[in-house]
This record gives structure tokens, C-alpha cells and sequence, in this order.
């Protein structure tokens, strides 16, 4: 269906407004609302939290209802087509006017972000084409065109589109790729916005390369701000580029930058960023981390001391440190977890690999970053974001401690195989007679001798029964 040049924004069913801004100048950490029809609104800065084939990892709808404050999630569309080669793909049989929340029974309340690869995404061995790019499904790699990824669109109604970009993940674009990355992007962004219902709202991505290379393209997006709904950044650095006096500074920003801890996420707020998808709170659960950070610091309530030196942006659960520990993971969190166990039963669970413990985990995690983003709201109100952060950077060690336990089982389509000689994702189930000693197989071998019955019981080791 096509989008006429002058759609009015009450036939899009998504709005954003700018409630607040850090610095009177345009630029700069700002507050917003984002409003999609029959949803939840979103204040913003924010975030959305990443789903694994349709579900948030560890936690189930009705553990999101009751406990969970993020106000919407990010979906994959290479998570669902695995079968597309085949026949078509279970989800696109899904009915009501929301397949996408119908097949993944997501809170109906839920704002759900479409876009066609994960967060991080896989890096394919093939390119992108002209007309389509590669993808990783749990059966392995395919083409998803264009054409194709706006039939999936238009049928799963998602609230916000992400439109195809054409992203050299994990790789540096060579000088002949980034010519044609923009035009590339450029062609299947129109091709969306020609094809997608007059409601459905787009987000325009915004590629990883200079802005000088993507200048034609910006300036395209720039004509078209009227449909499309908000701006995709692969790369936040680039969003200074953006001039404050053009249509495109009214749009909502999302990060799919990827921020590894919460010091980048403050950086990209600065910035002006206002959506988040953050990879690191499920890479924390799966590695056993309870985050523990408040932002600008921990309050009088907490127990945690600064005085003798950074404090760690989350704790290590599998430490046999808890063991005993009847105290919640974060003192002054009142999440469900830290409000109804302690961290002796959560040690306890990670060391019998019980997932209950990974989505207690999840929960308070998930809690974490809801805090966060609710204080630094505040802080941008009352204008103190800027000392806030630089309180923040002096409390806080700078990284997230490092793994130490063995998380879930590692699923294929999360990881590619780099190659012969790799270290397995996952640990043996079961291994040699003592485990990890490296004397254990001149043991076994001492044990198992090629001796007869006669000759091993008069050894000791095995009595003769006759039969």
C-alpha cells in the first residue's frame, strides 16, 4: 500500500514527542514519549529487551506481567523462518490483528521492535546483494530479500518496522562496499515505505560508515521524514552528524550500537539517544552476574562502599563467597528476586543448573536497567545529567566482571563456528573417570588391566563367581 507524501501522523499509530532536553540548545541528553496506539507508552530514554525466537530468555509471559517494567521487545525476523525455504514459516499462520504478539504470546501492553537480525547479529560468509542480505536462522544461513521481508512485515504487524540495511557485520566495509551500502539501503527503504500498510510505523537505519559517504541517503530520509517514524543507528557517533534544524532531529533514535556496559549507554544518552537494545543484561544472566549498579550512585540504603575504590558493576553468583548468604543480591533493589530469596538459594541453583536460578537472575537484571534508565530521567529533569554521569564514572568500575561459571547450553544459531581448533561453547555432560585430574587416565589405565578373572582376584580387585 502505498504512502502518500502528505500522511498525517494520525494515520501512523506510532507519535513521539520531546518532553525535555538536558541543555536549553538543541543536542544533547533529552526526554521523550513514545505512543503507539493499543500500547503501553514509553518514556524515553529507555530500552527494549532482546528475545531469542519470540521470548525474552529465561522469562515467560506471565513472569513479564507480573514483574517485569520494560515496555517492549525486540523481535528477529531470522529467528522465525528457518523453514522459509521449505514452506512457509509457522508464524505467518498466526491470526488476530497482531500475529507477532499471537505467536509469541506477548503481553498485548508490549511495544514489539521488528527488525530482520539479531542483537548482536552473526556475521554470514556471504554479502548483501542488491536486492537481499544473509541471515542466520537455527538451520543455517539464508538470503532474505526485500521483497520478502516486507511480506513478512505487513502480515506480522509489528508496532515499529526496522527497515533493511545493508550492515557488513563483523567485518570493516571495504571502499567498493561502502559505495554501495547507501544506495543499497536507500532503494530498500523506499521499497518499504511503498509496500507497508499507511499505519505501520519504520525506522530509517542509519549506517556504520562516515556520514560524508551517506550524505545523498541522509538527505533522502531527510524528504521523507514525514513517513518515516525514527531514525536506526548501527553507529551512535554518528548521531552529532545529524543537523538539530532538520525534521530528523524530532524523530525518536534507537541504538542498535550494541553498548557493552552502562558507562557506553550514558555516553549514547548524552548524545541524544533515546531506545536502547542492550545485549550485555542477557550475556550477565547467562554468566550467573547480578547487576548491581544505581545511577549516579548506590543510595544511603545499599551497603556497597565506594570509599575504598571503584564498585563492581554486578556481582559474581557462582562465588562459593555465597554459599551462607541470607542477604538479597542488591540490598536496596526491590525487585522480585531480592524482595522473596537470597543469594545462598541462587548460588545454590546455578551449581545444581537449575534455570530457575537464570530467571531469577533475568528478573532482577531486567529490574536493574529499568531503575537505571527511570534515575537517569530524572537526572536529565533536573538537570544534573551532566555531573550525574561524572559521579557515576567515579563509583563504578568500568567493565563487567568477568565470567567465572558454566551458563545455559549454548544454542547453534547464537554463535558461528569460527573455524578448526575452536574451544567448545559447551561443557561435556560427562568425561573420564576423575573428572579434570590430568592423572586420571594413568588411573583408569592402572585399574583396567587385560589380566584374566583368576589373575584379577588374586589381586584383589574383583571376586570370580561361578555361574
Amino acid at each position: 500500500m502505498a504512502v502518500s507524501p502528505d500522511a498525517s501522523e494520525e494515520a501512523n499509530a506510532l507519535s513521539f514527542e520531546i518532553t525535555g532536553q538536558n541543555e536549553p540548545t538543541p543536542g544533547g541528553a533529552r526526554l521523550g514519549r513514545l505512543a503507539v496506539k493499543s500500547r503501553k507508552d514509553l518514556s524515553t530514554p529507555n530500552f527494549f529487551a532482546i528475545s531469542s525466537r519470540g521470548a525474552v530468555p529465561h522469562l515467560t509471559p506471565d513472569i513479564i506481567i507480573e514483574h517485569a517494567k520494560f515496555g517492549g521487545v525486540h523481535m528477529a525476523l531470522e529467528d522465525f523462518i528457518e523453514r522459509a525455504t521449505k514452506e512457509t514459516p509457522p508464524v505467518m499462520n498466526a491470526p488476530g490483528p497482531s500475529p507477532l504478539h499471537t505467536f509469541t504470546t506477548l503481553p498485548s501492553a508490549l511495544v514489539t521492535l521488528f527488525a530482520p537480525r539479531r542483537t548482536p547479529a552473526v556475521s554470514t560468509p556471504t554479502g548483501s546483494s542488491n536486492t537481499a542480505i544473509s541471515v542466520y536462522t537455527s538451520t543455517g544461513f539464508q538470503t532474505l530479500s526485500n521483497k520478502a521481508y516486507v511480506d513478512y512485515a505487513v502480515k506480522l504487524s509489528p508496532d515499529v518496522i526496522v527497515a533493511l540495511a545493508d550492515v557488513p557485520y563483523g567485518t570493516k566495509a571495504g571502499v567498493k562496499r561502502v559505495a554501495k551500502m547507501a544506495d543499497r539501503t536507500q532503494d530498500w527503504l523506499s521499497e518499504l515505505l511503498n509496500g507497508k500498510e499507511d499505519s505501520q510505523a519504520v525506522f530509517a537505519p542509519i549506517l556504520p560508515i562516515d556520514s560524508l559517504d551517506q550524505t545523498e541517503y541522509l538527505n533522502t530520509i531527510d524528504e521523507l521524514a514525514d513517513n518515516v517514524s525514527g531514525l536506526a543507528f548501527y553507529d551512535s557517533n554518528l548521531l552529532p552528524d545529524i543537523p538539530a534544524t532538520t525534521a530528523l532531529s524530532k524523530l525518536p533514535r534507537l541504538s542498535l550500537d550494541e553498548p557493552a556496559s552502562p558507562h557506553h549507554i550514558l555516553r549514547q544518552v548524552s548524545l541524544g539517544m533515546d531506545l536502547f537494545t542492550i545485549p550485555f543484561i542477557g550475556f550477565a544472566t547467562d554468566a550467573g552476574i547480578a547487576l548491581t549498579f544505581q545511577f549516579p550512585h548506590p543510595t544511603p540504603s545499599s551497603t556497597q562502599d565506594s570509599s575504598k575504590g571503584p564498585l563492581p558493576l554486578g556481582i559474581d553468583m557462582w562465588s562459593a563467597a555465597h554459599n551462607t548468604s541470607l542477604t538479597p543480591l542488591s540490598p536496596s533493589c526491590t525487585c522480585y528476586t531480592c524482595t522473596s530469596h537470597h543469594c545462598a538459594f541462587v548460588q545454590h541453583l546455578l551449581s545444581a543448573k537449575e534455570m530457575l536460578g537464570w530467571a531469577l537472575i533475568q528478573i532482577h537484571n531486567h529490574h536493574v536497567l529499568s531503575d537505571f534508565f527511570t534515575s537517569i530521567r530524572t537526572s536529565i529533569a533536573e538537570k544534573t545529567f551532566e555531573s550525574d554521569c561524572e559521579e557515576f564514572a567515579k563509583v563504578y568500575e568500568s567493565e563487567l566482571p568477568e565470567k567465572s561459571g558454566q551458563g545455559p547450553r549454548v544454542r547453534g544459531y547464537h554463535f558461528k563456528s569460527e573455524g578448526p581448533g575452536e574451544k567448545k561453547k559447551n561443557r561435556a555432560a560427562w568425561g573420564n573417570l576423575g573428572g579434570d585430574d590430568p592423572d586420571a587416565d594413568s588411573a583408569v589405565a592402572e585399574v583396567v588391566k587385560d589380566d584374566t578373572a583368576e589373575e584379577l582376584e588374586e589381586l584383589g580387585f574383583a571376586e570370580k563367581v561361578a555361574l
